[in-house]
């Protein structure tokens, strides 16, 4: 069934002919524009809600990225912005300051502020003890209290004493001058630090009359001989109140204890620099960190949706100059993505111009049997002799069988595709299957036909003839080549079939000795319904898709499969010869 050397006369006109009378004529784009026309809703062409979303100004592919790196980016500024190790470390600090001050100030005391007697014990002297406590915390800015051995306070560098009566000094804060910009920024701080973990919960600081050791846990530590600290809140303020207790001792005997108090003003002035230079960064940073993004975001949100947008444009529209953007030179994944739409858009056009072409092929090869069919039923009705009745009845019989042959082959052809792409291609043995043609053909041959010689690799070269495919449709291949190759031999011809490995691709000739192939025509004896038969041979046989649906099936399992004639020493057409090549398992 060489089901393609058959010149198909007038095949252009036949084909415009099915195609305007089979196919539906789409209006032209002007006939829309026309007055007085009338344009009804087409619920194929109609955008679909999903479809807004590709006009949103900001897409959710770029509020997702600026989400995650802004919310990524605050994590880590909050983190630092916390500073509570940072804080504590201060605190520690000027504690340590503290002890030192307080060091200084009670070996200072024990020196110059101790009554010192032959055979008496020794004490504080109140008024040295009270002029040299405030001047010795006077360059420090820190707040002195002297208790005496009695836990009684005899000094404390805010008392000022007078005639009649004491006079309590407050150290008032430094006037500064605050511009809008560090308003702003303390603003700021004050707002982020309300939302950041709170310090520990201190005791209050109280304010006695007339305070003893016992008010301060710290003093009766230093009175004891060692040195004490304590940290309270104040209940106006809310700064932190630090207090460092250091026992005075003369030759090791405990004469009194000096408490050094101090706010944590100079801590919080240090931590606030310090947020206030971090949240700077921060904001420098985040301010990049958005353009970034969003930089990031239009290097792929908007390819994406131009693409989504054509993508749109080509199941709306009605013609086919919709380009897809050509983003390949991008080398990432949108480029590939704009390749394979741009590729699966061309594979989708074609297919529907195949489509096109079947029907309209279909429609011709049907339309000659139904011809002859209608032309001979109408005949026989208005015929009497029933001799010319029974010839035609077989002329009936005739064109039916075509009819139904023409069926099953648009039928097998037309489901080929879908077939292929969902059966799972298993190892085929290539020499196995020929040689199974060939004894069958053996088995069925008739005297005075074409014999069938194979030439097949023996041994562990025999075994390299296997492929990748679905064995009953690569046998129907070679069946169709074969049965082909026969039609086409001279009586007693021979037929050579041959396989061999070469590289990775199993390749099978089929060879005839027949009149060969037309000029020109090495490739359209695998058009669809192209049929050129030999002489003598009865029309209507063959439907004209066997090497058709042959190609099909070989390109199916990635090979190819060509012809070509077979030439004497002289230049002489000997025969046919049909190749296939398949890839190796």
């Amino acid at each position: 069934m060489r089901s393609s050397r058959r010149s198909r006369p007038s095949t252009g006109w036949a084909i415009a002919t099915a195609t305007d009378e089979t196919l539906p004529r789409e209006p032209s784009p002007q006939s829309d524009s026309q007055p007085g026309s009338t344009i009804t809703a087409d619920p194929i062409n109609r955008p679909q809600r999903s479809s807004r979303a590709l006009h949103h100004r900001i897409s959710p592919l770029t509020r997702r990225i600026l989400a995650v790196n802004v919310l990524a980016l605050g994590l880590l500024g909050l983190g630092f912005l916390y500073l509570g190790q940072y804080r504590t470390s201060l605190i520690d600090t000027e504690l340590d300051s503290l002890k030192t001050q307080g060091e200084i100030s009670a070996a200072a005391l024990s020196e110059g502020a101790v009554y010192q007697s032959p055979g008496a014990a020794e004490y504080l002297i109140p008024d040295l003890a009270r002029q040299m406590v405030r001047r010795l915390v006077e360059p420090a800015r820190t707040r002195a209290r002297l208790f005496d051995a009695n836990g009684t306070l005899i000094a404390d560098s805010r008392w000022v004493e007078g005639s009649d009566e004491r006079v309590q000094i407050e150290a008032l804060p430094p006037v500064e001058q605050e511009n809008a910009l560090d308003h702003l920024w303390d603003t700021i701080v004050a707002r982020i630090r309300a939302m950041l973990p709170r310090a520990a919960d201190y005791p209050p600081e109280l304010e006695y009359v007339m305070p003893t050791s016992q008010d301060f846990p710290e003093v009766e530590a230093a009175l004891r001989g060692e040195t004490g600290h304590a940290i309270r809140r104040d209940r106006e303020t809310g700064d932190l109140v630090l207090s460092v207790a250091v026992p005075v001792q003369h030759y090791r005997e405990v004469l009194g204890a000096i408490v050094v108090t101090t706010t944590n003003r100079r801590v919080e002035q240090e931590v606030r620099a310090v947020r206030v230079e971090v949240l700077k960064l921060f904001l420098a940073v985040l301010a990049v960190t958005v353009l970034l993004s969003i930089y990031l975001a239009g290097a792929i949100a908007r390819p994406i949706r131009r693409l989504a947008l054509a993508a749109e444009r080509v199941r709306h529209g009605r013609g086919r100059q919709v380009p897809i953007p050509d983003l390949t030179q991008r080398r990432d994944e949108i480029g590939e993505l704009s390749g394979a739409l741009r590729e699966m858009t061309e594979a989708l056009w074609r297919r529907m111009d195949a489509i096109e072409h079947f029907a309209a092929d279909v429609a011709h090869e049907i339309k000659n049997p139904l011809t002859s069919l209608k032309s001979a039923v109408e005949t026989a009705a208005r015929v009497d002799d029933p001799e010319k009745q029974r010839r035609l009845l077989a002329v009936v019989v005739e064109d039916v069988a075509r009819l139904d042959r023409l069926i099953t082959d648009i039928s097998d052809a037309s489901r080929l595709d879908a077939e292929m792409s969902r059966i799972e291609l298993e190892p085929v043995p290539i020499a196995d299957m020929l040689e199974a043609l060939a004894e069958l053909h053996d088995a069925v041959r008739k005297e005075g036909e074409p014999t069938l010689v194979l030439s097949l690799p023996t041994g562990a070269a025999r075994n390299l003839l296997t492929v990748p495919g679905v064995e009953s449709r690569l046998g129907q291949v070679f069946r169709n080549l074969i049965a082909n190759a026969i039609s086409f031999s001279p009586p007693g011809g021979v037929i050579r079939v041959a396989a061999q490995r070469v590289d990775r691709v199993v390749a099978v000739t089929i060879e005839d000795n027949g009149p060969g192939i037309p000029e020109g025509k090495l490739e359209a004896i695998f058009d669809r319904f192209y049929s050129e038969r030999p002489a003598g041979e009865k029309f209507g046989t063959h439907s004209g898709l066997g090497l058709s649906i042959s190609k099909q099936i070989v390109e199916a399992h990635r090979g190819t499969i060509r012809a070509e004639n077979r030439r004497d020493a002289d230049g002489n057409v000997i025969g046919a010869r049909l190749i296939v090549r398949l890839p190796a398992a």
